[in-house]
C-alpha cells in the first residue's frame, strides 16, 4: 500500500509539472518565433505524463510499451514522409485519431457496474463527441486531399446528414436510458446502435461543408478532440488529461471563432449553410479580357519597383514554391526594394498554413503582415504578387453585395499600382466565385507553374 501511495504522489507531481508545460507550450505556439520550442515543450509534457502513468501497478507495461513503440514508429514514418502541402490532411487525421482514442476509452467504461449517473452522462458525451470527431476528421481528410468530391445537395450527402440530425435525439435517449429502464424495463438498450449512429453522424457533420471552409472545420474538430479528451480524463480521474484536453478544446474553439470572423461569417453559417448553397448567385462568368505577361516582362517591372507585397495561397503550397519565393524576395531586397508578405488567416487549407510554409523557407517573421497591416497603405505598393491565392484577394468581398463572400475581410491587392497573379488557369477558388481581380486594368496574369515562373524571374535577377 505504501508503494502505491508513493507512486500516486510521484504521478500527481509529474502531472502538475506536465500541465504547466502544456500551458507554456500552447502560449509559445501563439508566436512564430517560439512556435517550434512550444511544440517540443508540449511533446515533452505529454511524454512525461505518459511515462509516469506507466508506473501504475495495475497497468500491463508490455502492452503499453508495444502500443507506444508501434504508434511512435507509424507516426515517425508519416511525419518524415508527409509533404508540406499535405500538412492539413495530416492534422485532420491526427484530430480524428484523438477522437477515436476517447471514443474507445468511453466505450470500455460503459459496462462498469460502479458507474454513477454523472459518469454515465460523461461516457455518452465522450462517445458522441469522440465518434463524430473521428469520422468527421476522416471526411475532412478526404476533402482536403481532394479524394472526396461529394458536396452539399447530393443524395449520399443528404443520407449522412439525416444520420447527423438523428444522432441528437439518440444521444438524449442513451443519456436518459437508465431512468427510462426503471419505469419501462421492457425497453431494450440501443447502445450499440447509438455507437453506429454516432460514427455515421460524424460523416454527415462534415460532408456538406465546402473545401473553402476546411480551415475553420479543422480548428473546430481540433477543439472537439480536446473536449472529448477532457471528458475522458474525468472518467479516468486523470488530471493531466483533463488539463491538456481543456487547453486544446479552449484554444481550438478560440481559433475557430477567429477564423470564422476572418471570413465574416458565423460558425453556424459555415457548418449548416456554407458557400456551396449560395455560390451560384455570384459572378461566375468572365468579366473582361485578361492581360497575360511573361516572366521576362514581370522581371522588368519588378526591377524598377520600390515596394513589393507577396500574397501566398494554396497554389504556392501545391507548386512547392516557398523556397524560390524567398530567394526572389532576397534578390529584390538586394536591389533596394522593400518586400513584405501579406498573410491572410484563411489562406491555404488550415490555420497558419502559409506561415508554416514560409517558415520552412526561412522567411523572416518580421516580414509577415496581416491584412489590417497592409490594406491601409496598399495604394503605395508598386507590385502585389498573388501566388495561387483566390478568394482571399477577391474584390467581390468588398464591392459586390450579392456575392456569397461579401463582407469577408480580404487583402486588398486590387488597390496596388500593379498586380501579378500567378495561376495555372482561370479557375475560381474554393468558394466557387469568379474573381474580378483577374480582369482589372492593373492586373497581369502570369500563367503556369508558380515555382517555374518565379524561378525564371530569379534567374533574370542573377543574370
Amino acid at each position: 500500500m505504501e508503494n502505491i501511495a508513493n507512486i500516486q504522489v510521484i504521478q500527481n507531481i509529474v502531472y502538475i509539472v506536465s500541465s504547466v508545460m502544456f500551458i507554456l507550450g500552447i502560449k509559445m505556439l501563439g508566436k512564430e518565433a517560439t512556435a517550434v520550442k512550444g511544440n517540443y515543450l508540449s511533446a515533452l509534457a505529454m511524454f512525461s505524463a505518459v511515462g509516469v502513468t506507466c508506473l501504475s501497478l495495475e497497468i500491463d507495461l508490455k502492452i503499453i510499451l508495444a502500443g507506444i513503440l508501434l504508434g511512435g514508429l507509424i507516426g515517425s514514418i508519416i511525419a518524415l514522409k508527409v509533404k508540406m502541402t499535405a500538412i492539413p490532411e495530416m492534422v485532420a487525421l491526427f484530430n480524428g485519431f484523438g477522437g477515436l482514442a476517447t471514443f474507445l476509452i468511453a466505450w470500455s467504461s460503459f459496462n462498469e457496474p460502479s458507474n454513477s449517473a454523472f459518469q454515465h452522462v460523461l461516457i455518452m458525451l465522450t462517445i458522441y463527441i469522440g465518434g463524430i470527431t473521428f469520422t468527421g476528421s476522416l471526411i475532412a481528410y478526404g476533402k482536403l486531399s481532394e479524394k472526396l468530391k461529394l458536396g452539399k445537395g447530393s443524395m449520399i450527402t443528404n443520407i449522412f446528414i439525416s444520420f447527423f440530425y438523428l444522432s441528437m435525439p439518440a444521444l438524449i435517449y442513451v443519456i436518459a436510458e437508465p431512468t427510462i429502464s426503471q419505469f419501462m424495463p421492457q425497453v431494450p438498450s440501443y447502445f450499440l446502435i447509438f455507437l453506429g449512429i454516432t460514427l455515421i453522424a460524424g460523416i454527415g457533420f462534415v460532408m456538406p461543408i465546402g473545401g473553402g471552409d476546411m480551415p475553420v472545420v479543422i480548428s473546430l474538430l481540433n477543439s472537439l478532440s480536446g473536449i472529448a479528451a477532457a471528458f475522458a480524463g474525468l472518467l479516468l480521474l486523470n488530471n493531466v488529461l483533463i488539463v491538456a484536453g481543456s487547453l486544446v478544446g479552449a484554444s481550438g474553439l478560440i481559433l475557430t471563432i477567429i477564423m470564422a470572423k476572418a471570413m465574416n461569417r458565423t460558425i453556424t453559417n459555415i457548418l449548416f449553410v456554407g458557400y456551396a448553397s449560395s455560390s451560384q448567385t455570384g459572378s461566375s462568368e468572365e468579366q473582361g479580357e485578361v492581360k497575360p505577361i511573361t516572366s521576362d516582362d514581370a522581371y522588368l517591372i519588378l526591377e524598377n519597383a520600390s515596394s513589393v507585397l507577396v500574397v501566398p495561397g494554396y497554389g504556392m503550397a501545391v507548386a512547392q514554391a516557398q523556397h524560390v519565393v524567398r530567394e526572389m524576395g532576397e534578390l529584390l531586397e538586394e536591389n533596394g526594394t522593400e518586400v513584405k508578405y501579406g498573410i491572410h488567416p484563411v489562406a491555404g487549407r488550415m490555420p497558419g498554413h502559409m506561415n508554416v510554409l514560409l517558415a520552412e523557407a526561412n522567411v523572416s517573421y518580421d516580414l509577415l503582415a496581416e491584412p489590417d497591416d497592409v490594406n491601409p497603405s496598399m495604394d503605395t505598393i508598386d507590385v502585389a504578387i498573388v501566388i495561387g491565392a483566390n478568394d482571399v484577394v477577391n474584390p467581390s468581398a468588398t464591392e459586390e453585395e450579392g456575392s456569397p463572400i461579401y463582407g469577408m475581410p480580404i487583402i486588398e491587392v486590387h488597390n496596388a499600382k500593379t498586380v501579378f497573379v500567378l495561376k495555372r488557369s482561370m479557375s475560381s477558388g474554393f468558394a466557387g466565385v469568379q474573381n474580378p481581380l483577374f480582369f482589372r486594368e492593373n492586373t497581369r496574369m502570369l500563367f503556369g507553374d508558380a515555382k517555374e515562373s518565379i524561378g525564371q524571374i530569379v534567374a533574370e535577377f542573377k543574370d
